[in-house]
């Protein structure tokens, strides 16, 4: 079947589907806190302008308590959304904030920011996401930048038939998103489905653009033949103008998130990423110069 009967068109239109699908893989970051990686990971090294997903989520206390100490950042930026549990931000630019169920923070680090992420409890469900999105080379070295976002900020759509949207950037009709004012123009979308449901969103057709659901099971595309994606398992998608998510056999919940590909070399070395290896060297430098 050729992508272009495979694909749903009305009014011209054009539904994507997906173009890859990735199992996370378990990995530790911070002081041994465990994660499922599913954008950074063999495979799948990047998302043009995502450079990393990461998944933490367990009942374990031994699995995240170690939290993630004090650590640097330069030229790009990180997204975290709490579903579960309860995170404290700290910086060396005066910041502080708790994250908490619902909440996010949006942190561009630019030139420079070492800042700490430690849990705030000491048993119960921790669960949530890391993103890292790039910053464009002109942007690598503006100032940090700091956004927490409280959950009851960030618009929710209650829309037809039960299905529900949490508009964390982006815009969904005339909703825009809590994070505004972001270099890769991102959409970050949370949205919960009813069984037997389906929600569209239009995107720009060359936007990168991926689904991850954590709970139940999408199917991409709408139509019967559309591509089914199970818990744990994210989609990359393939160009076009509309994304469609329908909730396959149950209810289900899934991030929907694009964005504008940057088409920049890049280079990165553990939590700096930039464009050319001297820029990298340069970061480690002023880092260990105390310069961030």
């Amino acid at each position: 079947m050729t992508t272009a009967t495979r694909r749903a068109a009305t009014a011209g239109t054009t539904t994507r589907r997906v173009e890859r699908s990735y199992d996370g893989m378990p990995t530790s970051e911070g002081a041994g806190v465990r994660l499922t990686r599913l954008i950074g990971r063999p495979g799948l090294p990047d998302l043009d302008p995502f450079l990393m997903l990461d998944e933490f989520r367990s009942d374990t206390a031994s699995d995240y308590l170690a939290g993630f100490p004090d650590h640097p950042h330069r030229g790009f930026e990180t997204v975290t959304y709490m579903l579960a549990g309860r995170m404290r931000h700290g910086d060396n630019q005066g910041n502080s904030g708790l994250l908490r169920p619902g909440s996010v923070q949006w942190m561009t680090a630019g030139r420079g920011i070492v800042h700490s992420e430690m849990p705030e409890q000491e048993d119960g469900l921790m669960w949530g996401f890391q993103l890292w999105v790039n910053l464009p080379a002109a942007d690598k070295m503006t100032a940090p930048r700091y956004q927490n976002i409280e959950p009851e900020d960030i618009p929710v759509l209650e829309l037809a038939d039960g299905v529900r949207v949490k508009v964390i950037a982006g815009r969904v009709g005339d909703v825009e998103g809590a994070v505004r004012a972001v270099a890769t123009d991102p959409t970050y979308l949370d949205v919960s489905l009813p069984a037997g449901t389906t929600f569209s969103h239009a995107v720009p057709t060359d936007y990168a653009a991926f689904v991850y659901p954590f709970e139940g099971s999408i199917r991409i595309g709408g139509g019967a033949d559309g591509d089914s994606l199970r818990r744990g398992e994210l989609g990359v998608l393939d160009a076009g103008d509309t994304i469609t998510l329908h909730a396959d056999g149950g209810p289900a919940r899934a991030l929907l998130v694009a964005g504008r590909s940057l088409r920049e070399p890049i280079a990165k070395y553990g939590p700096f990423v930039m464009n050319t290896e001297a820029q990298l060297i340069q970061a480690v430098q002023d880092y260990n110069a105390g310069r961030f």
